[in-house]
């Protein structure tokens, strides 16, 4: 029986060693099998955006705010995967350069150059930096690209070329008389001479002559309309930022001396104006978006992307303004509107 007994016990001795021996090795198998601990996500650096915009007003505020709605809908908030840095020119040209140097110091990823002569500021400070542009009637002439085709630089994005006698001949139906039309604009900038030339071209086509009177800056522009009014019989505004930033002078004058004041653009009929045959400036901006996305995350390339124009134009008229300034508007004209201000 001690024999029995002892066995018995050498047995379990043996199974509690083997047990044990068991019990250390399954730790090790199941370390072996868990993957290696992984590097903490680095947080991504926010792409650095700089805007610089010639001045504020409405039309050019549209397309900031298009622009950065159509990146924000993409993941590009600022704040999160977006760094913006908004820089206003104030009209100054002295400033405006101030600014684009500063971007280029601060090397920033991507700059949205709203208007022409920030533009070209921003593309005589740097030819590394993609820079985007939008608001710019001419790219060419204002020597920001080599064609619209393909830009050769590191300058793309959208144009806001006017359909000049598309605008002009919205004076027959407001004034079938009208036979002189004044254009009031800053010679200073290179799209509003581009805009002068084309209603120079347009205007005897059209059975009109055109009277001019220029700008230096937007405190010039109330005394402007006021020597145009006794001169004509409408007056044209084109997409110039001097005159635009001031256009309540003009109205004014248009609504005391009852005369069709025709517009650039849907904003400033929004503001006074009484027609336009004009583009979007808010849908410019999401359009100049999308192309800051391909360049973001497609890796394109500005000197291989061609300059965008709107595609469609509408026909926008203003009751009010109508009424103030004298003009009736016609139910055929009225029918032809994509929208009427009331």
């Amino acid at each position: 029986m001690r024999k029995i007994k002892a066995a018995a016990v050498l047995a379990l001795v043996v199974l509690l060693i083997a047990a044990a021996g068991g019990c250390g090795s399954q730790p090790a198998q199941q370390q072996s099998q868990t993957p290696p601990a992984q590097e903490p996500a680095q947080p991504q650096e926010p792409v650095k955006l700089g805007i610089i915009q010639i001045v504020e007003h409405p039309s050019l505020d549209q397309a900031r705010k298009g622009f950065l709605d159509v990146l924000a809908e993409r993941g590009y908030k600022d704040g999160e995967k977006l760094a913006v840095d908004y820089q206003n020119a104030q009209g100054d040209m002295t400033t405006a350069n101030t600014i684009a140097k500063k971007f280029v110091s601060d090397q920033k990823d991507l700059v949205l150059a709203i208007a022409t002569p920030v533009a070209q500021a921003m593309a005589n400070a740097t030819k590394e930096i993609p820079i985007l542009i939008t608001a710019v009637t001419d790219p060419v002439a204002a020597g920001l690209v080599q064609s619209l085709e393909k830009p050769n630089t590191n300058v793309t994005g959208t144009t806001d070329m006017n359909p000049v006698k598309e605008q002009l001949a919205l004076f027959k139906d407001l004034d079938p008389q009208a036979k002189k039309i004044g254009f009031i604009y800053n010679s200073s900038e290179v799209n509003s001479r581009v805009q002068l030339d084309m209603a120079k071209e347009a205007a005897p086509e059209l059975g009109y002559e055109l009277v001019e009177a220029v700008v230096t800056n937007s405190s010039d522009v109330l005394q402007a309309a006021r020597t145009l009014a006794d001169k004509v019989d409408g007056i044209y505004v084109p997409t110039d930022n001097t005159v635009v930033s001031a256009l309540e002078s003009v109205i004014s004058v248009a609504e005391e001396k009852d005369l069709p004041l025709v517009v650039g653009e849907g904003d400033s009929v929004k503001r006074g104006g009484l027609a336009t045959v004009g583009i979007d400036y808010y849908q410019l901006g999401r359009q100049t978006g999308e192309m800051a996305i391909r360049i973001l995350e497609q890796g394109a390339k500005p000197q291989d992307m061609p300059i965008e124009a709107q595609k469609e134009y509408q026909l926008i008229l203003n009751k009010k303004a109508a009424a103030n300034m004298g003009v009736t508007l016609s139910e055929s004209l009225l029918s032809r509107a994509a929208e009427v201000y009331e």
